[in-house]
């Protein structure tokens, strides 16, 4: 299986700002992994959108995929009882 590659959102970068640096690293981890499973088990698409979401610890991290490019687009990241909202 081809790796996919990574791409972020310029407001990431903001959003990973207001976490804790630890929390920052694991995060960073879980993204890197979705360049080898886009997938992973415990990963649920969002209804009504094309996007996915997948769980690091409190946090949720929101991407597309776009499988005709093998690119990942991370779109937010957040705490759960924010990341949802617009």
């Amino acid at each position: 299986m081809a790796s996919y590659e990574l791409a972020f959102k310029k407001s990431v970068a903001k959003d990973l700002r207001a976490f804790p640096t630890q929390d920052v690293k694991r995060i960073l981890r879980r993204i890197r992994s979705l360049a080898d499973d886009p997938r992973p088990a415990g990963c649920e698409k969002l209804s009504g959108q094309e996007r996915y979401r997948v769980r690091q610890g409190v946090y949720r991290i929101v991407y597309e995929i776009e499988d005709m490019k093998l690119t990942i687009l991370i779109v937010k990241v957040g705490h759960r009882r924010d990341v949802y909202r617009s």
